[in-house]
């Protein structure tokens, strides 16, 4: 199975200015995430996507493939994440690469290693799933089970929809959010499918005491005290 890594960046940011080639620490924030994808075993290739020349050439200097410049429409606010990763496949395709999945690897969540992804990229494998993402543990306070949401009436309901709340917090299922940092998709669902998920979907858990999606200045905050912390360790 041939799996491609790809780390999509712009060169804009509302929450935090121009952060995907801020200084992190002393490292540019994209530069953790490719130097984790350039690392990992089990990535056959690994591309970066931006339409930022900025970025692209600090890329290139990285060691990192810049295969193309990513065409505008695609480095906006509102273009998703799924529209840049077929974007990559069809333009790759085109030039007779193709690759059985895709491991989508964002530089906002920058503290996953090169072991996390070929831990979650052997599991793919192993379990046959359309996809995996790697996810972090609701608190049991958040669980689903013990979340109301609002009905038109003004009442409260829980959110799962059952009638009767869970008392205990023993008798919780376990709940996960994902949490930004790998997401692995056959090339089939994301083309065909339209979707990053497809029908089956298995997961990893990883570090939380390292988990940061970066986002706002507080988020960017955290994520220096973590690096610090990981370059003391």
């Amino acid at each position: 199975m041939r799996i491609l890594g790809i780390i999509p960046a712009r060169g804009g940011s509302k929450g935090v200015p121009y952060k995907n080639r801020k200084l992190l620490e002393g490292k540019p924030l994209m530069q953790y995430t490719v130097e984790a994808a350039l690392q990992s075993k089990e990535l056959d290739d690994v591309i970066f996507s931006s339409e930022d020349a900025t970025l692209i050439g600090m890329a290139k200097n990285m060691g990192v493939e810049v295969p193309f410049i990513r065409p505008a429409t695609l480095a906006t606010d509102s273009a998703g994440s799924l529209e840049v990763v077929q974007h990559a496949i069809s333009f790759l395709k085109d030039i007779g690469r193709t690759y059985d999945a895709v491991c989508l690897l964002q530089v906002t969540t920058p503290f996953r290693s090169s072991q996390d992804i070929d831990m979650a990229i052997h599991q793919f494998k192993a379990q046959q799933t359309d996809a995996l993402i790697s996810v972090q543990k609701v608190p049991h306070e958040y669980n689903p089970h013990w979340v109301f949401e609002e009905r038109s009436s003004g009442h409260l309901k829980i959110a799962t929809g059952e009638d009767e709340i869970i008392k205990r917090r023993q008798d919780l299922p376990d709940a996960f959010i994902r949490d930004g940092s790998i997401y692995i998709t056959k090339s089939d669902i994301l083309t065909l499918g339209n979707s990053f998920y497809g029908e089956t979907l298995q997961y990893i858990l990883t570090d939380s005491s390292r988990y940061v999606n970066i986002d706002t200045l507080e988020d960017w905050e955290k994520a220096s005290r973590i690096a610090k912390r990981i370059s003391n360790e």
